[in-house]
């Protein structure tokens, strides 16, 4: 019905072109030339919106640093220094306390779940069951260099912790939107991206005119996303140790760093439960991270959000499933 539409809409104006009078001379070039290059900025804003822009995406780091460099800064170091050999103790304390949970616990250890259950398979020997979520499961032999291991599991984390975040922001707005509960513009996640990348203008969470780098082209906000990303990059390549210069001290390591920061709710405070949830964590963040690539088939040969995809596979899964989408 949209080709037809589209077809019928051209050969209006087709028709209409014909009716003018001969006489009329086609639009000059030159405009034709600039309509042209206007329709291909990735910014349409002015030079003083997107300095705007730019500097408001700086601001955390730049503050950070500003306070680091600050007789308030020098001011929180001293209180840290302070405070910190007890800290230091207390953390040696509940990381023998953990190591002991885990010692007892039945996801960690020789004699946690394997990936083939019951059936006897020769596992890694160099997988033994001390990080959490190790199934033995490694069939490319990628964690046979110990620091290659470590690197991997910090980078498998870092990606789970990331794809659990990014599927609550993919299925909240639609939910919020077919429940009646909250309108956005653009509910489904892809089709976000897509407007941006057709030059359109977005409202964040939906509230019109907040736009910041809404109104910009998506090379001004990769630009805005790189400028924010820099402070948490430096932390995490320096090591948890990379805030002491604010006097913050986080107990943990650089997986689970603790802390007020990153543990607010003090899920940590029980050793037992908190080596529990570290493997709840990474199990749900691989189902995350699993989910993902079923959303970008779902976007691409449905078009549709993940939320009504499920809402059309239970109104008819007889005709709304995997098979019937393939026409298998």
């Amino acid at each position: 019905m949209a080709l037809f539409q589209d077809k019928l809409s051209l050969s209006s104006t087709r028709s209409s072109f014909h009716s003018l009078p001969r006489k009329l001379s086609p639009e000059p070039l030159h405009r034709r030339i600039a309509v042209k290059k206007k329709s291909r900025s990735v910014c349409r804003a002015s030079w003083q919106e997107l300095a705007g822009v730019l500097v408001f995406s700086a601001i955390p780091f730049t503050a950070v640093k500003a306070i680091a460099n600050s007789s308030l800064g020098e001011s929180l170091r001293r209180r840290l220094e302070e405070k910190k050999k007890e800290a230091v103790e207390n953390a040696s304390r509940f990381n023998a306390k953990a190591q002991k949970a885990r010692a007892d616990s039945k996801w960690y250890g020789q004699e946690r779940p394997r990936w083939f259950g019951p059936i006897a398979y020769d596992y890694p020997p160099y997988l033994t069951g001390e990080l959490p979520g190790d199934y033995g499961f490694d069939i490319a032999g990628l964690g046979k260099d110990r620091l290659n291991f470590d690197k991997y599991f910090n980078f498998e984390i870092l990606h789970a912790r990331w794809a659990m975040l990014a599927a609550l922001g993919a299925l909240i707005p639609e939910v919020f939107d077919l429940t009646g509960t909250f309108h956005f513009a653009e509910p489904v996640w892809w089709r976000v991206g897509y407007s941006k990348l057709q030059g359109e203008t977005l409202d964040y969470l939906g509230i019109p005119g907040l736009h910041v780098a809404g109104s910009q082209g998506v090379i001004v906000i990769a630009i805005c996303q790189a400028l924010l990303m820099v402070g948490p990059e430096y932390a995490r390549y320096c090591g948890i140790e990379a805030l002491e210069p604010l006097g913050i001290y986080l107990p943990g390591d650089i997986n689970y760093p603790g802390g007020v920061l990153f543990d607010p709710l003090n899920l940590s405070q029980d050793p037992v439960a908190f080596e529990d949830l570290k493997v709840k964590e990474i199990k749900n963040g691989r189902l995350a991270m699993v989910a993902w690539l079923g959303f970008y088939a779902q976007a691409a040969f449905t078009g549709k959000g993940p939320v009504q995809n499920l809402v059309d596979h239970i109104s008819d899964p007889l005709h709304n499933n995997l098979l019937a989408t393939l026409h298998i």
